[in-house]
């Protein structure tokens, strides 16, 4: 007897349904034969499967059992399988009546050897994927701690389970398993983390350029030597940053839900990520990659920040790798099984001294490193990488007097109005465009909205001459600009606003000089 079930593969940040086929024969030897390009853990799910069905009171059959996983060009990955061939293996014993049920019904979920459910990964991209299939399939059985997640798809009906017993009562009309309704309106905001722009001593110009950033989503770099506080400054860019809309929200949960970094007491992300990998990070750890690729650093920093300290102590693969994200705003990885995109649209944040020994140009300590120590350090950064770095800017040392001071700093809640003022001015200019932040423009919106009167003109043609930039750079202080006049709150780019975006391509300046 042949009983179908659908459940679902994920691949990439999306879900792809799976038909599972399971026939049971009386010819032949007993044997469990699984087909379909099971990876290794989905073939062990013939043992979990075994195990399950028969510590859950039910009877496992002694025949030839073939299940199909469909279609059998997909790579099947994971132990998500393991409900549907359970239940299609129940089924076609008939110790589950068929009813219309199971006709419109989508199966996830691993089982332990006792028929217990584990949760699984990529719940939140297994919805959707139920939600856009035409088929008629509108239930989605998971397990209980994926079912929160789940729920936040509309248009399908989750039902959380427990274990195995479950949901054979369920389907023989003995137990009910309500749907799970989410509650959005009380989800609680993650409170944005205890680090605020008060806390930093000094560094108008450097929390200036931070403020322009989080206002335009522009990426930035701040060198200096050590303990100035560029890393206390790149940490608290997400203070200021806008919250994330319910869309957005729904993005980023769907991507760590992916990679298995969900946790299942937050069923929705609510703030913007930030993430901040060591040095010694792979490129397939920054950028994404396995046998079948999963994302890396720079997808789950999507619609957040990422955060690259010491920047040069990264290896060149790392360094060359993030060229594609920093200008696509995605990430196209290449494997023999598959070639997927994830979503990579983050801030790009880091620091870096500005020799090896840290103290080059600073007046208190003198440097000890060589010229060609001091050059073949700078050029682990190619032009190409820097180019893609819209801010640059010095965070020199301190005066004593500075950290001394008792004025209050300006507090990280105006900070964060002005930033909306500014990132709320650009939905209603790129309004229908598809895009969101000046970051973002291209050449026709640039060439639309980025307009320069005579005085402009003449000394973004001084700065492009005397800094020797490339067309690249000369676009982004372009885009720069339109950020700091929307934070002034001008309609257009003003020669003042050109002249502070300029001033923010420091490496230009020094690197020319030398």
């Amino acid at each position: 007897m042949i009983a179908k079930i659908i459940s679902c593969a994920v691949l990439g940040i999306d879900g792809f349904p799976v038909e599972v086929e399971v026939d049971i024969s009386g010819v032949g030897l007993p044997i469990f034969d699984l087909i379909g390009l099971p990876d290794p853990s989905v073939r062990e799910a013939r043992e979990r499967v075994r195990s399950a069905i028969r510590n859950s009171g039910f009877e496992f059959p002694l025949s030839r059992i073939t299940v199909n996983l469909a279609p059998a060009d997909l790579k099947k990955e994971g132990p998500a399988f393991d409900l549907a061939i359970a239940v299609g293996l129940l089924l076609a014993t008939e110790q589950i009546p068929h009813g219309e049920m199971i006709g419109r019904s989508m199966m996830v979920g691993e089982l332990s050897l006792d028929g217990t459910l584990r949760g699984v990964p990529g719940t939140l991209a297994i919805a959707s994927s139920l939600a856009n299939l035409n088929s008629g399939q509108t239930e989605l059985f998971v397990p209980s701690v994926n079912a929160a997640e789940a729920s936040l798809i509309e248009g399908i009906n989750v039902r959380g389970v427990d274990n195995l017993a479950e949901l054979v009562s369920f389907l023989s009309g003995k137990k009910d398993i309500p749907v799970m309704v989410p509650d959005l309106e009380n989800l609680a905001t993650t409170p944005l983390p205890g680090l605020g722009m008060e806390e930093v001593k000094g560094q108008e110009n450097a929390k200036r350029a931070l403020e322009v950033a989080a206002a335009g989503s522009h990426n930035v770099i701040f060198y200096g030597p050590p303990g100035t506080g560029k890393t206390m400054l790149a940490r608290r860019l997400p203070a200021i940053l806008p919250e994330p809309s319910l869309e957005e929200m729904l993005e980023i949960t769907r991507i760590h839900s992916v990679a298995g970094k969900l946790s299942p007491d937050t069923p929705l992300m609510t703030s913007r990520p930030f993430r901040s990998p060591h040095h010694s990070s792979s490129a397939a750890g920054i950028i994404g990659g396995g046998k079948i690729p999963r994302p890396g650093e720079v997808s789950l920093a999507h619609r957040g920040v990422l955060f690259l300290d010491e920047l040069p102590e990264f290896t060149r693969e790392v360094l060359e790798s993030l060229r594609q994200p920093l200008e696509d705003r995605e990430v196209t990885i290449t494997r023999t099984a598959a070639t997927l995109k994830f979503p990579a649209d983050f801030i790009f944040t880091s620091s870096m001294n500005p020799c090896p020994c840290g103290n080059y140009g600073d007046p208190r300590h003198a440097c000890r490193c060589s010229y060609h120590q001091i050059q073949r350090y700078r050029s682990r950064l190619s032009g190409p990488l820097l180019d893609r770095i819209d801010i640059q800017i010095e965070v020199p040392r301190l005066d004593y007097t500075v950290i001394e001071a008792t004025a209050a700093p300006e507090s990280t809640a105006s900070i964060r109005a002005r930033v909306n003022r500014a990132r709320q001015a650009q939905i209603e200019r790129f309004r229908n465009l598809g895009i969101l932040t000046n970051s973002e423009m291209g050449p026709r919106q640039v060439k639309k909205f980025c307009t320069l009167g005579k005085d402009g003109r003449a000394l973004a043609k001084q700065a492009f001459n005397r800094l020797g930039l490339s067309m690249r750079a000369y676009d982004r202080i372009l885009k720069v600009s339109r950020t700091i006049a929307d934070l002034e709150g001008c309609e257009n780019i003003e020669v003042q606003h050109l002249a502070e975006a300029i001033q923010y391509r420091n490496l230009d300046r020094e690197l020319f000089r030398e």
